[in-house]
């Protein structure tokens, strides 16, 4: 198999650096649904680490590490005003409730959270989070107002159809989660994220000791005024309106961005994709120039920021859209000088995570494939 691998890969024109392929672990086969996130977390308490996904009208718990599965949650029984999904469009885990365990907070039209019982494999309790904000393409966490708890950001990427278009809001979780019907709304970015926005990423830009949010627009046919990377900057009081600053406005495709110190220079860096179009780039801080790392790889949907070689540095993780896609990791040098290197070939990704699957200590690479309708691992061989 692995011969099979380098073989296709050299046909791809790769060089013989890039030949790094893992071995991939299939968690779901390929179905006739469109799968575009999956979450990890141990549930179950047994030491395993288990999947959960949204697909196929419903909400999935994979049991690790046979990947047996359980329906938690059915999207036809969702209390929304809203048109309901058959699968999320992206979700990420938050102790919403402080309870010690991770619930599941997804958007399928309606951003939700959904509660994780004593039991996991027992049905979860849906809740309302936002049902106002529409095309909420990405869902992330962090403690936005720096006062030790966690809050949510969700984008509201709809022109129109909703009171706050081409926007991104922060959420706080209500004191009295399984009563509130709607969690407080902060929006910072009011109006100007047009064009698709997609993916958020947190982190301090300008080193005043505030978080900001750096986000990518795709732009093209039906999203006017998107093709852009930019970040927010987040004034004293974080539920007024924060200062937009722009990146680049000639990105067809932008996806992604995540900041990190990618250079070591003490400096907050960008790194991102364009998973609607081709190529993987950085914004070099504290003045953000733009780098190209490889213009070539085709849709760069998903991405992921770890140190995934366990040398120090940050290094990315990407992985193509379609189901020809290409699992890509770059290994950076610590000096923001980056190694393309291949972990595998037709897989498609909308979404990538890092986490340690088989608990041997590395960080292995979680896929949810849309084109390629499945759900993958693949397993760190950097050892």
């Amino acid at each position: 198999m692995k011969l099979f691998l380098i073989l296709a890969i050299t046909a791809l024109g790769l060089p013989a650096a890039a030949q790094d392929t893992w071995k991939k672990h299939t968690i779901q086969r390929p179905i006739l649904s469109k799968i575009h996130s999956a979450v990890a977390c141990d549930w179950t308490g047994d030491g395993q680490i288990d999947v959960m996904s949204s697909h196929s009208g419903a909400v999935h718990l994979y049991m690790g590490p046979d990947w047996q599965s359980v329906k938690v949650f059915d999207h036809a029984d969702a209390t929304s005003r809203n048109k309901v999904r058959s699968a999320c469009i992206h979700s990420c885990l938050m102790d919403v409730d402080g309870d010690g365990d991770q619930d599941f907070v997804g958007s399928s039209n309606t951003v939700f959270w959904l509660e994780c019982p004593d039991d996991p494999t027992t049905p979860w309790t849906y809740r309302t989070v936002d049902d106002e904000i529409l095309g909420t393409h990405c869902l992330i966490t962090d403690d936005v107002d720096s006062d030790g708890k966690l809050d949510l950001i969700a984008n509201s990427g709809r022109a129109k159809g909703t009171d706050y278009p081409n926007s991104i809001a922060w959420l706080t979780p209500p004191a009295q989660p399984h009563s509130s019907s709607a969690w407080p709304r902060h929006i910072f970015a009011a109006g100007d994220a047009p064009g698709g926005s997609h993916y958020t990423g947190i982190g301090d830009l300008d080193g005043d000791g505030r978080p900001d949010i750096a986000c990518g627009a795709k732009g093209g046919s039906g999203f006017p005024g998107g093709e852009w990377f930019a970040w927010w900057q987040q004034p004293q009081d974080p539920t007024q309106t924060w200062k937009k600053h722009l990146l680049s406005d000639a990105e067809p495709g932008a996806s992604n961005i995540l900041p990190a110190d990618l250079d070591a220079d003490g400096h907050m860096d960008l790194f991102a994709t364009r998973g609607h179009g081709a190529g993987v780039l950085w914004f070099r801080g504290p003045d953000f120039e733009k780098i190209e790392i490889d213009p070539e790889i085709a849709y760069p949907h998903s991405l992921a920021l770890a140190d995934l070689d366990a040398d120090g540095d940050t290094d990315a993780i990407t992985c193509g859209k379609e189901a020809d896609g290409i699992a890509t990791w770059y290994e950076n040098n610590g000096k923001g000088s980056f190694t393309k290197r291949v972990i595998g070939i037709d897989q498609g990704s909308y979404d990538t995570r890092t986490i340690d699957m088989d608990g041997d200590g590395d960080l292995d690479v979680l896929i949810a494939g849309q084109a390629s309708q499945n759900i993958v691992w693949y397993e760190n061989e950097l050892k």
